[in-house]
């Protein structure tokens, strides 16, 4: 056979002619997860220096003045895109080690809903707190 006849030959390659054009692969999500993990270790690597400067600001501080800090828009802007970041990143993180060590489908299905419901809840909670703050509304 031909290189070629081998590439559009399903009993060779287990990925139909459809998901080759597509470019996804047998999970049916492609590169994009793998993009968004990266783009997000980016960030966080980013957002983490700001974050723990911030919190190392926050040294020695009193309540009043820890929630007037983050009531500054430049720091609640910064804490929210770094609780976004790290929330897509954990939950994309899961998501893979779900997939490729829960065998079971049900069981799988229903690790990667509990998975992205603890996702969403985390970053609504952590949304709200720095909000509330940040709106001047004390938590």
């Amino acid at each position: 056979m031909a290189k070629e006849e081998i590439r559009q030959d399903t009993r060779v390659s287990i990925r139909t002619p459809r998901a080759r054009v597509r470019g996804i692969g047998i999970a049916h999500h492609g590169a994009g997860h793998w993009w968004q993990q990266r783009v997000t270790a980016a960030a966080n690597a980013v957002l983490m220096l700001a974050f723990v400067v911030i919190v190392a600001s926050m040294a020695g501080r009193g309540y009043v003045e820890a929630t007037q800090l983050i009531a500054k828009p430049f720091v609640s802007i910064i804490l929210i895109l770094a609780l976004l970041s790290v929330t897509i990143h954990m939950r994309i993180g899961m998501q893979v080690v779900i997939e490729d060590y829960v065998h079971g489908q049900g069981t799988k299905i229903a690790a990667v809903f509990a998975n992205n419901i603890y996702a969403v809840l985390v970053a609504v909670a952590c949304l709200y707190a720095v909000l509330r703050i940040g709106f001047g509304q004390p938590a």
